[in-house]
């Protein structure tokens, strides 16, 4: 090669931040889409496209009320369910000839609603239909010739069906019949969920949590809970778990609710697993009002709070709070009398505060063992930041040979590589303080063991939880 002018760039020398997983985080629901690889999803990403990207289903409505509350980027893993979903038959308002069936295997919950708007027969009369209640509705589209249609993307399919009698046919369906039905979602086994899990053992991404979606009961937090320790202890990926809490049976009384969710709480301790009951009427990123489980809030408030923050602080500069023109109200009705039990428990609530429009988490609640130093998301996120961080610097001395005239000054200098990410969590207000130190007396066990081992302490932030006010008249000055 002739020689010339050559470059060598190097790179990294603006100290830019490199991936920390912070509030980043994976969801694994049901959805019809079948991807090997998690799929991206980012916050500018609009309700349709989201749509576009997981289907008709759990897994992109929880996804959208994390974009809308927060989440820049998060990862979908989409699990084809065990158990399929349901619908009923339809309900009919109006007085056509005509009727209508319903059949298929739903692809989430949805209420379906057709109405008929042009009078005629198949080929002839004309129909609109809605999946979301009848917040939005379909074109017009002419009822088929074979009176079959599938509505797309919902697994489902409608046929319209003729009146026998000849005189009644032309009017079998007359403008202003109504159609209603209603779907219920499939559902994850607890298998179905641990096999997604098993994905994560192996991939590449970086992130901070992960949201399993849909309602969910006390085997399946044991499950979870077994493979978070596997996941950390086994393949060196600390991260916590998010999980939906059922719903009260049907005339279930809120104490009675309380009471399942307090014995099950007290068959799991494990601070990385954290369980949430609250639910709400929202207002979601395309336009429609349901009654969900927060859990998809919560994660896209993870995203705007650094690893330190409360999610529940109430400073209306920090972001956190929801407003009650976009949470209306929170469910079941009656939730509010067992929120105070719940927390105690160790379950996330959300709850307001007199005067302020705003619903907020009331405590970040973690199912951790009694007597924990880590009651909460935001002690356990600073938690595991430092173990993927100081992790990092730890592995370059892997292998490294010492002076064994010198152990314990080997060791302390080896040790001094873990401290940067501490020093940078310091600067950053993550953690208040820390130090690594090294025990004595491993030059009698280094030979043998071949382990380094140091000691990580560190003092974290503290929070005000609640405010005393010591309020009295003064005496007025002679």
């Amino acid at each position: 090669m002739l020689r010339d002018v050559t470059h060598k760039v190097t790179d990294g020398l603006l100290g830019l931040s490199t991936t920390k997983g912070d509030g980043l985080h994976v969801k694994i629901g049901v959805s019809p889409i079948v991807s090997d690889a998690p799929i991206l999803i980012t916050g500018d990403m609009t309700a349709a496209k989201i749509k576009a990207a997981l289907g008709l289903s759990p897994l992109a409505d929880a996804t959208m009320d994390s974009v809308q509350w927060g989440a820049n980027k998060l990862y979908c893993i989409p699990v084809a369910a065990s158990t399929a979903g349901t619908v009923g038959a339809f309900t009919k308002t109006g007085t056509g000839f005509g009727s209508l069936t319903i059949a298929g295997s739903p692809t989430n919950a949805f209420s379906i609603i057709v109405k008929i708007t042009a009078q005629g027969t198949l080929n002839t009369a004309s129909f609109a239909y809605s999946i979301d209640g009848g917040y939005s509705f379909s074109n017009d589209i002419t009822v088929p010739l074979s009176g079959a249609y599938e509505i797309s993307g919902t697994g489902l399919t409608v046929t319209f069906v003729e009146a026998i009698d000849a005189e009644k046919k032309p009017s079998s369906f007359l403008v202003g019949d109504i159609y209603a039905a209603s779907s219920t979602a499939p559902t994850m086994t607890n298998a179905d969920v641990l096999a997604a899990i098993d994905k994560l053992k192996t991939t590449s991404l970086v992130f901070e949590f992960v949201h399993i979606v849909g309602e969910s009961v006390l085997a399946l937090w044991q499950a979870v809970s077994a493979a978070q320790l596997e996941l950390q202890n086994t393949y060196k990926k600390p991260m916590f778990f998010m999980l939906e809490a059922y719903t009260p049976n049907a005339e279930e009384e809120m104490t009675a609710y309380a009471l399942r969710l307090e014995t099950d709480r007290t068959k799991v301790a494990n601070y990385n697993i954290q369980v949430v009951p609250a639910r709400g009427l929202l207002v979601k990123l395309d336009g429609t009002t349901q009654n969900v489980n927060l859990a998809g809030v919560v994660s896209g408030l993870y995203v705007k709070a650094a690893v330190q923050v409360c999610i529940g602080k109430t400073r209306e500069e920090a972001g956190f709070g929801i407003p009650k023109d976009s949470l209306l109200e929170l469910r079941p009705e009656g939730i509010r009398e067992i929120i105070e039990r719940l927390d105690t428990a160790g379950y996330l609530t959300f709850r307001d505060y007199d005067g302020i429009d705003y619903f907020y988490v009331y405590n970040a609640r973690m199912m951790s063992p009694s007597g924990s130093d880590y009651r909460y998301a935001e002690d356990v996120r600073v938690l595991n930041k430092i173990i993927r961080e100081t992790r990092k610097e730890a592995i370059p001395i892997l292998k490294d040979d010492i002076d064994l005239e010198d152990v314990q000054g080997e060791l302390e200098a080896r040790s001094k590589f873990m401290f940067p990410p501490l020093q940078k969590m310091i600067e950053a207000k993550e953690i208040s303080a820390a130090e690594i130190t090294v025990p004595d007396g491993q030059a009698a066990t280094i030979l043998d063991d071949e382990t380094m081992r140091v000691k990580i302490r560190y003092l974290s932030r503290g929070y005000i939880r609640e405010i005393e006010v010591d309020l009295g008249r003064a005496q007025a000055q002679s």
